[in-house]
């Protein structure tokens, strides 16, 4: 309301006109409302959100054209000549896995905090449901849950629980890790436990996976190295006698070893083919769709072996992409673990990382040869709901912890009475 005066009257108080809003007027604000709370799914504090965010979603979607061209011709053979049953099966994964990334990466820290434990007694059941009917077992290897008609991986969420709940345990008792009580208590009895059950179901390459995951959460939390180097050398005592005790992996190894012979060629089907499939793409690849490999000569040339399907489509150039996506990821992980001060948030980047980036270099090692065949997916590019959607909510966790605020190493946290008083200091000025 604003007051008048004129010239010979009283002052009179004029009311200012109000125009009532049209229809045609507010639909352009409800339109921009719509736009900015779908871009506050987007919102970050920091570049390293952005960074991360967008190496995923493109591994994502270069997975979903690779699918597509490794598992054509599979498709069109058992699906009476459907040649895309496989990569609609991957793009429903992804559109689920897509969305839990982006609910995962708003929330906040306490939230995971706080259900770290729910998860890791989840997943610990699930996993404990392959030692029952539902249990799935293919090629050896029983690492699968029936679920309602559904194929479901529970030591892909086991790895994700595992890391979150280290991440908790070990950075409440930051100050105590430099005595080796506080270190194995209860972090190791836990995670030999979620070990032993993924290798009671005879997967070899995710219980190294999951090895490695807790090997780099106790590093990243800053536990004595000498501490860690007596668990590295019984970890390699342990799977040399695991490795030793199996006739199969034993005969994968010696294959590795000795290379291919009449005697093991079973063990040298797939390594050579995919060797072959490499050698066959040259610099710029034979073009993607062109693969003769995929004709039923490489086994899992849609999952284990997708690589060998890039470098032969796409050649060098398209391997070097996929490697250089991967970097970019890493990356990504280590200034997110470099730009926080809280050691919740760098157990769990770091634990991500490892599983995510190491694993990558594991398969793409069996594909050129350099390790033996361990049976492990290429993250984000394989074919494989379980293992696509428990990456993206892993990164996801990772993307929520790096939008926490950056607090500095001298800040001193304040009590509710004390933030009581500054708040009336400022309303009394």
């Amino acid at each position: 309301m604003t007051t008048t005066r004129i010239p010979g009257s009283p002052t009179r108080p004029v009311r200012p006109a109000v125009r009532k809003p049209t229809p045609a007027a507010s639909a352009p604000q409800e339109a921009h409302g719509a736009v900015v709370s779908v871009r506050r799914i987007f919102e970050a504090q920091n570049s390293n959100y952005f960074l991360l965010l967008g190496a995923t979603l493109f591994l994502v979607v270069f997975g979903l054209v690779m699918v597509l061209s490794s598992s054509s011709i599979d498709s069109y053979k058992h699906n009476d000549g459907d040649a895309f049953t496989l990569f609609l099966k991957q793009v429903v994964f992804a559109a689920i896995g897509l969305p839990l990334m982006l609910v995962a990466s708003r929330l906040p820290a306490v939230f995971w905090k706080k259900w770290a434990v729910a998860l890791m007694a989840v997943a610990v059941g699930l996993q404990l449901l392959v030692f029952t009917p539902l249990g799935i077992t293919t090629q050896g290897n029983t690492n699968w849950v029936n679920i309602a008609g559904v194929s479901v991986q529970p030591s892909e969420l086991v790895k994700l629980a595992l890391i979150v709940w280290i991440a908790l345990v070990l950075s409440r008792k930051e100050d105590l890790l430099t005595d080796w009580r506080h270190v194995v208590l209860p972090v190791v009895p836990v995670a030999l436990l979620a070990i032993a059950l993924v290798l009671g179901g005879n997967d070899l390459g995710t219980a190294a996976v999951m090895l490695a995951i807790v090997l780099g959460c106790l590093f990243f939390a800053g536990v004595r190295l000498r501490y860690l180097l007596v668990a590295a050398l019984g970890v390699a005592l342990v799977a040399y006698v695991y490795s030793a005790t199996g006739a199969s992996r034993a005969s994968r190894i010696g294959s590795w070893l000795d290379g291919c012979t009449d005697v093991n060629v079973l063990n040298c089907w797939q390594p050579v083919h995919g060797t072959w499939a490499l050698a066959a793409g040259g610099v710029f690849g034979v073009g993607l769709g062109n693969s003769k490999s995929k004709w039923s000569w490489l086994p899992a040339a849609e999952n284990d072996y997708i690589f060998a399907i890039v470098g032969e489509e796409l050649g060098l150039i398209g391997a070097i992409v996929v490697l250089l996506m991967f970097i970019v990821l890493a990356f990504a992980f280590v200034r997110i673990v470099r730009a926080t001060h809280d050691s919740f948030t760098r157990i769990v980047a770091s634990g991500v990382m490892i599983w995510v980036i190491g694993q990558a270099m594991v398969n793409i090692a069996v594909v050129l040869g350099l390790l033996p065949v361990l049976g492990v997916p290429l993250p984000l590019i394989s074919a494989g709901g379980s293992a696509l959607i428990s990456t993206m909510l892993a990164i996801g966790v990772v993307l929520s912890l790096s939008r926490q605020p950056k607090v500095a190493e001298d800040f001193v946290p304040q009590t509710p009475a004390q933030r009581s008083r500054l708040a009336a200091a400022g309303r009394s000025r």
